[in-house]
């Protein structure tokens, strides 16, 4: 079969799949065709379908999301950019629940699941490794399976948060006991940081293979899409530390995993995590970087300097607005090169949708 940057492929809720993926193409090769990135999409009327709701099919019913997020394709027009894709989810810290040994500290509640740390001393726990005939891993790949089979051609999936490295110790440990860990005994830390670091690309490969993603192309929670390997790359714990402590114990394990990726956006989370843009900017392989300056604080259009220096170091970002007010702000501000204007609920219909794209056509 022939890599899927070779062929015509169709998508059921995506008449213009393969339009969409000329403009994906030339972002990621830092052109430009007519315009920035759009993703947006809005319901086809006025009855508004939801897709299925966070952590669905972690119960074992699979059924019911696929079902569920059929029907909101059904109803929805997903606009320029915007690929139709089911996120498959267990949680935040999914990844840590796979580790041999954590199985039984799973807490599920109805809107949001996590790991109870497990390891209170080191010496006690003899290596971390992936439990792949363990419930959680086989639940986790055979939703996969179900809703690959199920959405072959009409829709994809995206990756899972890949809470790996740091945030994987973390989620293990827990975050105090970390941060100590890294004053008391940052050599042991590193080994293990070495021990682990396979695991993103292990699961990313199965996930890959699983699901066809070959023939199709991948997208991922931040819903970008590549016909080549891309994905989400993040460390939230990196807010918790310095400079240095970041250049020993997560540079090198961020940029392992850029490295096996073809294309790749950093989830940079929160004023405490800027002090390492400069340090993420020096990575080659990352693509671009999302912004998110974080709960309470203010949105996208106060941080444009941080977005500008992002864009002067050849990395893409992906933008927010609240309004077409902003967009035009943003366009003027930025230029086209390297944007994605990501629309939650702002835009409400086709005709708001085709007003923004034919102002970025006309000012590019």
């Amino acid at each position: 079969m022939e890599k899927g940057q070779n062929q015509k492929l169709y998508l059921k809720y995506k008449d213009d799949f393969e339009e969409a993926k000329k403009y994906w193409d030339a972002f990621w090769n830092g052109e430009i065709i007519d315009r920035p990135l759009i993703i947006a999409c809005f319901p086809k009327n006025e009855k508004k379908i939801l897709p299925p709701d966070y952590l669905s099919g972690i119960d074992g019913n699979f059924e019911q999301p696929i079902d569920k997020f059929e029907e909101f394709c059904e109803n929805t027009i997903f606009f320029a950019e915007t690929i139709p894709s089911l996120r498959i989810s267990f949680g935040p810290d999914t990844i840590s629940y796979f580790v041999k040994g954590g199985e039984k500290n799973i807490r599920i509640k109805s809107k949001t699941a996590w790991i109870e740390p497990f390891i209170d001393n080191w010496n006690n726990f003899k290596k971390i490794e992936i439990d792949k005939e363990g419930v959680w891993y086989k639940k986790f790949i055979e939703f996969y399976k179900y809703a690959s089979d199920k959405g072959n051609g009409k829709f994809l999936l995206q990756m899972p948060d890949f809470h790996t490295h740091l945030d994987l110790l973390r989620a293990i440990r827990g975050t105090e006991k970390l941060c100590i860990d890294l004053i008391e005994i940052p050599e042991l830390i590193k080994e293990i940081l070495e021990e682990i670091k396979y695991i993103f690309i292990d699961i990313y490969n199965e996930i890959y293979d699983l699901t066809e993603m070959e023939r199709w192309g991948t997208t991922c929670w931040i819903p970008f899409y590549s016909e080549k390997k891309y994905c989400t790359i993040q460390c939230d714990f990196i807010c918790m530390i310095s400079k240095e402590m970041f250049r020993k114990f997560a540079l090198p394990y961020i940029e392992y995993e850029a490295n096996f990726l073809d294309h790749s956006i950093f989830h940079l989370d929160g004023p405490g995590a800027l002090k390492h843009l400069d340090d993420l900017l020096s990575i080659k392989k990352i693509n671009g970087i999302q912004w998110v300056p974080g709960a309470g604080n203010k949105p996208h259009i106060y941080w444009i300097d941080i977005l500008k220096k992002i864009i002067k170091s050849k990395k893409s970002v992906v933008i927010y607005p609240q309004s077409f007010e902003e967009v035009k702000i943003f366009h003027k501000e930025l230029g086209p090169e390297r944007v994605v204007y990501h629309f939650w609920n702002q835009i409400k219909n086709l005709k708001d949708a085709e007003e923004i794209r034919n102002y970025l056509i006309k000012n590019t």
